[in-house]
């Protein structure tokens, strides 16, 4: 063997080693740069779960603050800044929560009855809605126009989120005594103590206690059943109002982001929600109300909604306010949708807008549009080839329409 022989498996052999010396660093690396990712991966997850977890909270609190305002007691005794408070929660919250909708709603009558201050004018300053109402409780006339330091803003926070926390402790003792006397109930249910915040659940639950005959338990049980399978997929809270906007939108033709400002119309909503899951989970409901009827009832009540929404839309409008319709009696319920759009609707369309301050150009755009649209909105929801209509229940085993693009299949 020649000298150049040795030299060349000598230079084989070390560059031998020197790639396996490489593969192992390759693999080194590899390894490394997979722990990381799997490590932000789960730093990512677990950011996630703390914020769905830290704004269900919030969410549960806002619930508690808002369970008094539907009770006249409450009303009875409640002192401005209560009511000032309510009213923070439930306008912070009411794009997002039907409860805190229907509570805006509820704290809006209550306060234009008794005090005569529309919160629709205060908007979110919960300030000025209780210095309005202890203005008209003592009988002074004062105005809310005094500037307040940056000591009193804090202050003023300090208290709200101190009555919030005093709110949620009275909420959490009351579900606490309530668990208590339901314990039989929830055990024979598996039901976790912080479902009792669950309105409808906490309701069939006591009533499932309150049964003393075996169809009474039977109707009851099911009642908690189908509870329990709602939470599983809405959550302790139910669907928040963007869910219900989106689902109902897509679904439901003529259904628009304006209906949503209707408590009645979100209510429906829901319950048509509700028992979609529910029968596509495979409940029944009972014989008295099938899960089949509560559907249409609900869509039956969204195309109500939508036709009573259409109609203010016009009269607002049209200056045909809900006083002078009433004034007007039989002579409004006369006006059909026929004569919608024709000379002598748009003539006093033309004069409503003259007489409410607009020019010539704004009254001749107005009317140019008005032509262009001509459809009496009460014929909205029944617009379009393919629109849902509510129908009347129809029983026995042939019936398999489909509702909707995505409704209750039957």
């Amino acid at each position: 063997m020649s000298e150049a022989d040795g030299m060349d498996d000598v230079v084989d052999g070390g560059l031998r080693q020197s790639l396996m010396i490489a593969s192992r660093i390759a693999e080194t690396l590899a390894r490394r740069r997979q722990e990381s990712q799997r490590q932000q991966e789960h730093q990512d997850a677990q950011m996630a779960h703390e914020a769905q977890a830290r704004l269900a909270a919030e969410r549960s609190a806002a619930h508690a603050a808002l369970a008094p305002v539907e009770k006249d007691q409450w009303w009875d005794k409640a002192g401005p800044h209560d009511i000032a408070t309510a009213h923070a929660v439930a306008e912070g919250w009411k794009d997002h929560d039907p409860t805190a909708l229907a509570a805006s709603e509820k704290i809006r009558q209550e306060v234009f009855t008794r005090y005569g201050i529309d919160t629709h004018d205060v908007g979110t300053d919960a300030a000025y809605l209780e210095s309005g109402i202890q203005t008209i409780t003592t009988e002074k006339a004062r105005q809310d126009e005094l500037a307040r330091s940056q000591e009193e803003t804090r202050k003023a926070a300090a208290e709200h989120e101190k009555a919030m926390g005093l709110l949620a402790a009275a909420r959490a003792e009351e579900l606490r005594a309530q668990a208590a006397t339901l314990a039989p109930e929830m055990e024979r249910h598996q039901v976790p103590a912080e479902y009792l915040a669950n309105p409808e659940l906490a309701q069939a639950l006591q009533t499932a206690h309150s049964a003393k005959t075996p169809a009474a338990v039977a109707a009851a049980d099911a009642t908690v059943q189908e509870r329990l399978f709602l939470i599983g997929k809405d959550g302790i809270n139910g669907p928040d109002l963007d869910q219900l906007r989106k689902e109902t939108t897509a679904n439901v033709n003529g259904a628009g982001a304006s209906h949503f400002e209707d408590p009645a119309f979100v209510k429906a909503a829901k319950e048509m929600h509700e028992a979609k899951l529910l029968a596509e989970g495979g409940f029944k409901g009972s014989e008295r109300t099938p899960v089949e009827q509560r559907y249409e009832r609900a869509e039956k009540e969204l195309f109500a909604r939508m036709e009573s929404v259409g109609r203010e839309i016009e009269n607002r409008v049209t200056g045909n306010d809900s006083t002078r319709i009433k004034d007007q009696g039989l002579k409004t319920e006369t006006t059909s949708a026929a004569g919608y759009g024709s000379a002598e609707h748009l003539e006093k369309f033309a004069d409503s807008l003259e007489n409410s301050g607009a020019n010539e150009a704004q009254v001749r755009g107005r009317l140019v549009a008005a032509r262009s649209e001509a459809t009496h909105p009460s014929a909205a929801v029944t617009m379009g080839k393919g629109a849902t209509k509510a129908r009347k229940s129809r029983r026995g085993a042939s019936v398999g329409a489909e509702r909707g693009k995505n409704g209750l299949s039957r």
